[in-house]
């Protein structure tokens, strides 16, 4: 059976405009043509439409009930379908790097990566092992003295960043303000606040992170990461309908122990924030185990 992360059915979500029980430009006729003649798999059978009858719907399912092999060969099958139906039409690509993400999802799911398009942008590796070096690094931080665990974590959290291709800076200061480095978010600049204190942050740090947010241009964004956390009191305090989102330890633990994409998990934090105005949305909440 396909062990599909929940993460990643987002991203199948979004590649094959699986919305509203939708895939592409699929009909009912169509969808089950194209599993019998590309896949020799009757799709209308009763089993996978246990979740629901729309294309969609039977669309996750079969993923997640097939064996590996099968599902790989099948979202191959439709990205090829995508490709040919997107370029007859000449339409633009509204999916960033989507070649290039949907090249790195096959091969996290064990297959072999398809040679790539001309033009592509090649998708960040999948380093297990630079993971697991992050991962230690984060517990080796914690027996360090405070002032030069704070130091060390803003460097873990560059490293972190480079690893997801998120072309992170250092630390900068500018004149009376210090800035703990910056990186790039679907084409979104955001500022980064980097806090390892004993104590979780409170409302004063928020809003003094938000207003050297503020003095910037006005789409500068920001995220807080506060290997503490935050207090209720002070998120409360800090309102809703700001231009930063907010990251914790546990996040953090998340993201390397589960080898959850951090670009996905930031815009996932975004896309949170926007909808409902809370900054600080956990990891464990927005892609539950």
């Amino acid at each position: 059976m396909a062990n599909i992360r929940s993460i990643d059915m987002l991203l199948i979500d979004d590649l094959f405009e699986m919305g509203g029980g939708y895939v592409l430009n699929f009909s009912d006729r169509t969808f089950a043509q194209f599993f019998a003649e590309e896949l020799n798999i009757d799709i209308d059978k009763p089993k996978y439409a246990e979740n629901g009858g729309s294309k969609g719907k039977r669309l996750r399912h079969f993923l997640q009930t097939v064996d590996m092999p099968t599902a790989i060969r099948t979202l191959n099958a439709l990205w090829e379908y995508r490709e040919a139906i997107r370029q007859r039409a000449d339409k633009e690509e509204t999916i960033k790097n989507a070649h290039g993400r949907f090249l790195d999802l096959v091969v996290r799911l064990g297959g072999a990566k398809p040679a790539a398009t001309p033009g592509t942008p090649p998708a960040p590796a999948f380093n297990r092992v630079k993971l697991a070096e992050l991962s230690k690094e984060l517990t080796e931080l914690s027996k360090l003295a405070p002032q030069p665990r704070g130091y060390a974590f803003e460097k873990f959290l560059k490293s972190l960043f480079d690893a997801y291709g998120l072309q992170a800076r250092d630390a900068f200061r500018l004149v009376g303000e210090q800035i703990d480095g910056s990186f790039l978010l679907s084409s979104e600049i955001y500022l980064l606040e980097a806090k390892w204190q004993n104590g979780p942050s409170g409302v004063d740090e928020l809003h003094t992170f938000h207003g050297k947010i503020e003095q910037k241009a006005a789409w500068t964004r920001g995220l807080f990461v506060s290997f503490a956390g935050f207090t209720e009191v002070g998120l409360q305090a800090f309102g809703r309908g700001k231009r930063a989102i907010c990251m914790d330890g546990y996040d953090l633990s998340e993201v390397l122990r589960r080898e959850l994409p951090l670009d996905i998990i930031l815009e996932a934090k975004v896309r949170k924030a926007a909808e409902t105005g809370n900054p600080f949305t956990r990891v464990r909440d927005l892609f539950p185990e």
